[in-house]
């Protein structure tokens, strides 16, 4: 009887470990110590981003057509040579370079927009259909990238930050935060993910399923969607024009 009752309480308590054990919440991927993300995603849109902007008039180009590709070329260059494969803590003065590259990239876009916009107003851009649209596509296209790379970059101090879990509370409120049930246990935002929202914002003009919490979040995703709006209404409102 004694053994019986000692077997009995035995699996009784292991039962209640299991089940104070299920109660306690896992912490997710995306707060945890995880690896850095690699960086092949983020080099590969650059190199798009640098391309788009060769396609441009060389009139709508800030200087020499070359100067700034090149310049952004060569700072892409030192940063995969810098940091090949993943975004790592251990190399956080990386970032700097980095902001500087985004930064080269979104001037010379606002400024080839800016251009295009005053040209089309005043009657100088736009004499042809086919070209407006593929420089307006262009210029849309590197605006989603300049944007996900912004995303990218301040979501939770930057990758590098993402990296060692620190910062508790989000910029971006992505669906598998909010239901980790339909997501792997490792999910974290990667660089892609970011790169949907920046496409999505450009293309709805607003929110989709990824939510913006902070501040300078709400603030970017406006100038995005302000940006885009603005490209997407005068360049096809002037291209319907010629056609007709």
């Amino acid at each position: 009887m004694t053994d019986g009752r000692d077997d009995a309480e035995s699996r009784l308590v292991r039962i209640e470990r299991l089940l104070e054990e299920s109660g306690h919440d896992v912490v997710p991927a995306w707060r945890r110590v995880t690896h850095g993300e690699t960086r092949w995603a983020v080099s590969a849109v650059i190199l798009v981003a640098i391309g788009l902007q060769l396609m441009l008039p060389h009139r709508l180009a800030a200087g020499p057509y070359w100067l700034l590709p090149a310049l952004e070329l060569a700072l892409l260059v030192g940063l995969f040579v810098a940091n090949p494969r993943r975004a790592e803590p251990g190399r956080r003065w990386v970032r700097w370079p980095g902001l500087v590259l985004m930064a080269v990239i979104s001037l010379a876009n606002g400024w080839a927009a800016v251009r295009l916009v005053v040209g089309l107003v005043r009657g100088t851009e736009g004499l042809d259909a086919g070209p407006l649209l593929l420089t307006g596509g262009a210029i849309w296209l590197t605006n989603v990238v300049v944007f996900a790379l912004w995303y990218w970059e301040w979501d939770r101090g930057g990758p590098m930050a993402r990296v060692m879990g620190h910062q508790q509370f989000a910029d971006f409120l992505f669906v598998q935060m909010q239901s980790p049930q339909t997501a792997p246990p490792d999910w974290e935002p990667a660089f892609l993910d970011y790169l949907y929202l920046s496409f999505t914002n450009s293309t709805a003009f607003s929110p989709t399923d990824v939510m913006p919490l902070s501040h300078w979040a709400k603030m970017l995703m406006m100038l995005q969607s302000s940006v885009s709006l603005v490209t997407v209404v005068l360049v096809v409102a002037r291209a319907v024009n010629i056609l007709r």
